[in-house]
């Protein structure tokens, strides 16, 4: 019976994925759906919330100390008394019990310093981890649009196959009829198939890209993946407002979680730094307790040991003091400890300029390919509508016998070269353009 229903399981997990994978996803639901999914996003979530209990158990270094203390001793063996200088042999137990309390008044400002260090660090892993999904959704988004590339150049090779496919029907009627030679058809059959390796070819690309993404939202049990195929660059829709490498690059400070980040991590490094001056400083602390203790040698005036419960009791004391404790000299540890955290500081800091460049220099890339990419797609769109006119004029010559099927070939070729570039361009305006957004601070993807 468990056999049946351990295979009852697999058939429906195994109908799950297939509807999975029938399923039209769109950019949204594929971004959704890994930033659910991917097990190295979990990796940095652990990391966050470690940061977050080492911020909770800085904040808690503020509350007093309780300790408990019980111990049982056993005396036993010679001695000689100070007394009377005889040997003695001692052969007796005892119990002390101990409850005290302790708080820090001053540490050199060194836990509140370092409660604040906690916390910026805590809050720069969450903004790290807030990057990291970002990077894994621009993973998706370039697989996503490599799956759009790939399908147009499938139905861009299926044309191909369909024109040199109709150009071997005539050929072989031509022959038929008497019009041209047998030949002839060993070329067209050629070219067909040619066109037909070309789309195999594409179509395998087509299956990787899909694997990518499929491999990066972590979709188990799929094999394909539907992808909404409604192509969203629209000329008319761009933003009129010119693309300028420094108000981008200001606006991204603002919002952008690497550069947020790092900043945090500066001001960390500022506090671990206060905290280490914290040790050149004299500390204060104020304890309190109360102690008791059983011992087997206290007896009456009868001789008879007194009971547990009236030591317990009669023995109870009670105390109270306050700690100062000033350094003098500890072989300069401190010190050197301090020029250590200088120069993390001073490490957190180039680290933030050296982030701050290369989101600058990233925008500015982006920016030249913005004004490029405008100007390749205007004029791969021109050359795709001049390729085109000038491949139907081939096939209507080449119908006619005025050209060879070489001629007609090339021109076939050059055609769908034209509809390639222009295909890639448009996609790569996309996502030139959907980079660029996000570094302006538009709502490209829904992360949070």
């Amino acid at each position: 019976m468990s056999q049946l229903v351990k295979f009852l399981v697999f058939i429906l997990l195994w109908i799950s994925a297939k509807l999975a994978a029938q399923e039209t996803w769109t950019l949204d639901a594929c971004v959704s759906y890994a930033l659910e999914h991917n097990l190295q996003l979990k990796d940095y979530s652990f990391n966050t919330a470690s940061d977050r209990e080492t911020y909770r158990q800085s904040i808690r270094s503020l509350l007093p100390t309780v300790t408990g203390n019980a111990n049982y001793v056993v005396n036993y063996g010679r001695s000689t008394d100070p007394f009377t200088n005889d040997i003695v042999t001692t052969d007796f137990f005892s119990n002390n019990y101990s409850l005290e309390t302790s708080v820090d008044i001053f540490r050199g400002f060194q836990k509140l310093n370092s409660i604040k260090a906690t916390k910026f660090l805590y809050k720069a892993t969450q903004e790290e981890t807030l990057q990291q999904r970002y990077l894994l959704a621009f993973r998706v988004m370039q697989a996503f649009y490599d799956i759009k590339f790939f399908k147009g150049l499938v139905a861009i090779s299926k044309e191909q196959m369909e024109v040199s496919q109709a150009n071997y029907d005539l050929v072989a009627k031509q022959i038929e009829l008497g019009l041209k030679a047998g030949a002839d058809l060993y070329e067209a059959e050629s070219l067909l198939l040619t066109d037909k390796l070309n789309l195999t070819q594409s179509e395998n690309q087509l299956a990787a890209a899909e694997l990518q993404l499929i491999q990066e939202m972590n979709l188990e049990g799929a094999d394909s993946i539907e992808i909404q195929n409604d192509f969203l660059w629209d000329a008319e829709k761009e933003s009129p407002s010119p693309m300028v490498s420094d108000t981008i690059y200001k606006q991204a400070t603002e919002f952008m979680p690497i550069l947020k980040a790092q900043e945090l991590r500066v001001r960390a490094a500022k506090k671990q730094l206060a905290v280490q001056r914290g040790g050149l400083l004299p500390s204060l602390s104020l304890f309190a307790g109360k102690a008791t203790g059983y011992f087997e040698t206290t007896r009456d005036s009868l001789g008879v040991t007194v009971p547990f419960r009236d030591q317990f009791r009669d023995n109870t004391s009670q105390y109270i003091g306050v700690s100062l404790n000033v350094p003098i000299s500890n072989g300069w540890s401190t010190r050197s400890r301090i020029k250590q955290q200088k120069i993390e500081r001073m490490r957190a800091e180039n680290n933030l300029m050296v982030q701050k460049q290369v989101v600058y220099q990233t925008i500015q890339q982006l920016v030249q390919e913005y004004e490029s990419l405008e100007v390749q797609l205007e004029q791969s769109t021109q050359k795709v509508q001049a390729q085109e006119l000038a491949f139907t004029i081939a096939q209507k010559r080449y119908e006619k016998g005025l050209i060879n099927a070489l001629e007609l070939f090339t021109a076939k070729n050059l055609f769908a070269s034209a509809q390639n570039e222009n295909l890639q361009v448009e996609l790569q305006s996309e996502i030139n353009k959907s980079t660029l957004d996000f570094y302006r601070g538009l709502p490209v993807f829904d992360i949070e």
